[in-house]
């Protein structure tokens, strides 16, 4: 097969802000304000959950536009971190990024279509073994998905407009049905349940799905709220993948930071507007309790009746087909530029006769499938949401050490704010993180194991790489 040297610049701005949208909206919009809900007990802090995430993700973006204005190449964060401070935590967050955060991410997503596709088809459900290996059980859902990213993979690895035409066909559809469903949620609410939900918005508590709650102390209320927020940021990730395809943006230097912008805020405005309509339909105990966590298909059922099943079912999987998608697309082009770098097997840095990186998408496929039968949705959104954001806020530092040590690099956009929001969003990230260290150990030594494992690894990689330029 005949190959590419280089990216093709074929992405517009539109195109560019569809991967952002489309790459976050997947199902967790759909699925996590159960457990937010549980976690803070009220109507109010439901939404400041929200708010403070969507707060934090808009503070990130406008920083990272900064960033991408200086290195508008394939790669993204990688680069920028290697750039702001060496090449060994550009390899962390790139080696967790093919180990946790964006394979676990893709295969979480593919888990989330494969729920709701059980509505229509209830053959496929996560609740039945297609094969039971003995030491594990794999169930319909999982060959689903399984399914699912590889056939995604297969669309992406024929060239970057194919992966483009599903992204933003998909990604209009779901942002269309979003916005319908908040309208008619909104427009037909139920008076007595909005009353009763924002009567006592402000009281800060645990929910259980019984309707019983728990008053917290203060220190444990903010524990709460950082454990509410795991959700939030998992179902708000992924907006940085843009970053990752700059080498096919046309304009990257003023298209990416625009297109993190945009995406950012409609997603954020989407995200609030459809926790409100939540509150309009269903009573705080419906949302904390709804079977399976699927506070979505209750509300659709609240407003289109038994047809809602079907409305919503259909809405998911749109979303995180086109989800999925993105992240796909976006993703192999990391292990591409860390190859480059003599980072990661050699043949990832290559781009077949399409100029797209179809080694570097079949491995991140493997990786993906594998988690795909290892790990539940909620475990693998628990692993994630710590590591990313430890890895963002160490991004956003790199601005203030780059002003410093990279003074005489084009900035055609420099970072909002500055140095207020950057700050802002590195006390909030610290905060997020100390108190999930606290109170939910459990949510974050998994991730930083793995992170840990990169440090030989690197080494590794560089050993190998002078090995085999002596050998040359």
């Amino acid at each position: 097969m005949s190959s590419q040297t280089e990216f093709k610049p074929s992405l517009s701005l539109f195109d560019a802000t569809m991967v952002v949208a489309g790459s976050m909206i997947g199902s967790g919009i759909f699925i996590v304000s159960a457990d937010i809900t549980r976690n803070v007990g009220s109507a109010g802090w439901l939404i400041v959950v929200w708010l403070i995430t969507g707060f934090m993700t808009l503070t990130a973006a406008v920083s990272y536009g900064e960033l991408s204005g200086m290195y508008p190449k394939a790669g993204g964060q990688y680069v920028y971190l290697k750039e702001a401070y060496n090449p060994l935590l550009g390899f962390l967050y790139g080696w967790s990024f093919f180990t946790v955060i964006q394979t676990a991410t893709i295969a979480a997503v593919g888990v989330a279509f494969s729920k709701f596709l059980a509505y229509l088809i209830p053959g496929v459900s996560e609740d039945l073994v297609a094969f039971d290996l003995g030491f594990i059980k794999i169930s319909p859902a999982q060959l689903v998905s399984i399914a699912l990213i590889v056939l995604l993979t297969f669309v992406n690895t024929r060239g970057v407009k194919e992966g483009k035409l599903i992204q933003t066909t998909f990604t209009v559809t779901k942002l269309l049905s979003l916005f319908g469903l908040i309208i008619f949620g909104l427009i037909f609410l139920k008076p007595d349940v909005w009353s009763a939900n924002w009567s006592n918005a402000w009281n800060l508590q645990a929910l259980s799905k019984d309707g019983t709650t728990t008053s917290y102390t203060t220190i444990a209320a903010l524990g709460a709220i950082a454990a509410a927020m795991v959700g939030s940021i998992f179902s708000s990730d992924a907006w940085n993948n843009v970053t990752f395809i700059a080498g096919e943006i046309k304009n990257p230097k003023r298209n990416i930071g625009m297109s993190l912008f945009l995406g950012t805020l409609i997603v954020t405005i989407i995200y609030v507007s459809a926790n409100i309509m939540y509150t309009a339909q269903l009573p705080l105990q419906g949302i904390a309790s709804a079977d399976k966590d699927r506070v979505a298909v209750a509300a659709s059922n609240a407003i289109f009746g038994n047809a809602g099943t079907v409305i919503i079912a259909l809405m998911i999987m749109v979303s995180t087909f086109g989800c999925n998608n993105g992240l796909i697309l976006a993703g192999a082009r990391v292990y591409y530029t860390m190859a480059k770098d003599g980072l990661f097997f050699k043949q990832a840095g290559e781009l077949n006769k399409f100029a797209v990186p179809q080694w570097s998408l079949w491995v991140q496929c493997v990786i993906a499938c594998l988690w795909s039968v290892s790990g539940r949705y909620g475990q693998l959104l628990d692993m994630i949401s710590f590591v990313v954001v430890l890895f963002y806020m160490l991004t956003i530092g790199g601005i203030f050490i780059l002003r410093k040590k990279r003074p005489d690099i084009e900035r055609p956009y420099k970072a909002f704010g500055y140095p207020v929001l950057p700050v802002m969003y590195i006390i909030m990230g610290i905060a997020f993180c100390a108190l999930l260290i606290w109170f939910k150990p459990e949510f974050t030594w998994p991730g930083l194991i793995i992170v840990l494992i990169g440090i030989p690894v690197y080494y590794l990689a560089v050993a190998n790489k002078k090995n085999k330029t002596k050998d040359e």
